[in-house]
Order: C-alpha cells, then sequence, then structure tokens
C-alpha cells in the first residue's frame, strides 16, 4: 500500500510481463517424442548442423487470425528464448512466446497426412487444417 509521500516508479525492463514469460518458457513448450524425432531426421537428412536450432513462431495470417511457422536458425535473434528441450535447441521471439504458452509440439503421421501439429490451449478457434488459429 502506497503512503501518501510514496512514489510509484515504473517497472523496469526485467519486470516486464515479456521476461516473467520468458522465465518459465521451459515448462511451458512441450516437445512430444514423436516431433523430437521428426527433427532430428529433417536435420540430419538436411545436413543441418547440430549447433542450429528449430524456431518456433507465430505470424499473422490464415483463416483464422494467426498462423504457427517453424524453420531452422543458425543462432538465435536478439531478444530471443533459447532452451533446449531433450537435444532439440528451440528459439521462439518474445511476441510468440505470448501465444505459445503451454503450447505442445507434435508430430503426426496419421490418415490425415503427415506433419507437425501445435496443441495450443491457447486458442480460442482453428481452422479445419489446424494451421491457423485465434486467440
Amino acid at each position: 500500500m502506497l503512503m501518501e509521500n510514496d512514489v510509484m516508479t515504473a517497472p523496469s525492463l526485467e519486470e516486464t510481463t515479456v521476461e516473467k514469460a520468458f522465465a518459465n518458457i521451459n515448462d511451458d513448450i512441450i516437445l512430444s517424442e514423436k516431433a523430437r524425432s521428426e527433427i532430428t531426421k529433417i536435420m540430419a537428412a538436411n545436413n543441418i548442423p547440430d549447433t542450429y536450432g528449430l524456431r518456433v513462431g507465430v505470424k499473422g495470417g490464415g483463416c483464422s487470425g494467426l498462423s504457427y511457422s517453424l524453420g531452422f536458425d543458425k543462432e538465435a535473434r536478439d531478444g530471443d528464448k533459447s532452451i533446449e528441450i531433450d537435444g532439440v535447441r528451440i528459439f521462439v521471439d518474445p511476441k510468440s512466446l505470448f501465444y505459445l504458452s503451454g503450447t505442445q509440439l507434435d508430430y503426426t503421421d496419421g490418415l490425415n497426412g503427415k506433419g507437425f501439429v501445435f496443441n495450443n490451449p491457447n486458442a480460442t478457434k482453428s481452422c479445419g487444417c489446424g494451421s491457423s488459429f485465434g486467440v
């Protein structure tokens, strides 16, 4: 509680919600065994060095407003959170982290086709193909 003569100061960058979200990222993105295995296979088949990381992100677009993106990067960019899950390096930018908290990245090779699947608890709607979502 503030007293009459107390002065409030703005929080520093370290106290912002982005920094708070980064603090728990290791528990917030889940990588299934099938996804980890497929990422490892893709890297080996394409001669992608182990030092590279999987960039997981969100961008505007798709029929539900936002879509997921995956790719490989040589290194993390400024501001990225870099984590390692079961030997796979993952890079996430701050904006994407906001939408991906609690998401499980999985891989399916079922009757409806092969591909990576994002099981995102933050998505309130998604398209039929599962590649875009809205919050």
